[in-house]
Parts: C-alpha cells; sequence; structure tokens
C-alpha cells in the first residue's frame, strides 16, 4: 500500500475518504488486505472520484492526506 502519492499529478486540494469492505476489491487486493489481517480498508478520492490512494487504517488515510498538503473530509 502506497505511503507517498503525487497528489499535483492527480490534481486538487479536497480528498473524500471512506471505508471500504474488502469484499468489494479486486482478488489481487482482497488477497493482500487479508495476509496483513485486514477486513476493511480506507481509499482516498479526488473529487471527482478517482480513487488516489488505498490504505489499512482510517488514521493513516487522514495522516497521508495532511502530509501531502490536502484537506481530509469523510465519506459515510
Amino acid at each position: 500500500m502506497p505511503q507517498h502519492i503525487d497528489f499535483e499529478t492527480v490534481g486538487g486540494s479536497l480528498v473524500y475518504i471512506r471505508k471500504v469492505d474488502v469484499e468489494d476489491l479486486p482478488d489481487a487486493v482482497q488477497e493482500e488486505a487479508r495476509e496483513g489481517g485486514l477486513d476493511e480498508l480506507y481509499a482516498l478520492h479526488r473529487a471527482d472520484g478517482e480513487q488516489v490512494a488505498l490504505v489499512g487504517d482510517r488514521s493513516l488515510a487522514f495522516n497521508l492526506a495532511r502530509q501531502n498538503d490536502l484537506h481530509p473530509v469523510s465519506v459515510h
């Protein structure tokens, strides 16, 4: 799972963070998540909906956004 993202290439300063069930992801990602003991992941999305990161912890998702000078917003 990525720890640094070049957000300038994906644009904008607002990112949406939402919980993702592992079962809703491609098989390869499911396998990797389960090997890490994860049942859910957190996705960071641009305003246009494009997913730019997938991490295993909500706190990490917010920290990753802030470290990249982005403004995270939780989506339920």
